[in-house]
């Protein structure tokens, strides 16, 4: 038996179903930190936990409009990705590697 989704989904032509993946992928690919998190499963206390820091410095990094690169890679590797950092040119993409290893999140006791 399908369910409502794959129902629903069944009567849509294939090419709009394309585009609505292609959407689906586009939004996926740029997402603030608070939206990636909750699309994991994750909440901030199992994160935190994961960190080592309390739930309310994940929530003042979350709301952040900017963060240090390590703190960002602590964040992806919580949740068991792996962050990689690209620049592009109009000659080609280079991967920066070997960045620095301070951190805006930082332990409270």
């Amino acid at each position: 038996m399908a369910n409502k989704f794959q129902s629903l989904r069944e009567g849509i032509s294939q090419e709009r179903r394309d585009r609505i993946d292609a959407m689906t992928r586009e939004m996926l690919a740029e997402m603030p930190m608070h939206a990636l998190r909750d699309a994991l499963r994750f909440t901030q206390q199992q994160l935190a936990e994961e960190l080592g820091v309390k739930q309310a410095a994940i929530s003042k990094m979350e709301r952040r409009p900017d963060h240090l690169v390590s703190t960002l890679r602590r964040f992806i590797e919580a949740m068991g990705g792996e962050l990689e950092l690209k620049a592009h040119f109009p000659t080609g993409s280079v991967s920066i590697t070997e960045l620095g290893a301070s951190d805006d999140i930082r332990k409270t006791a």
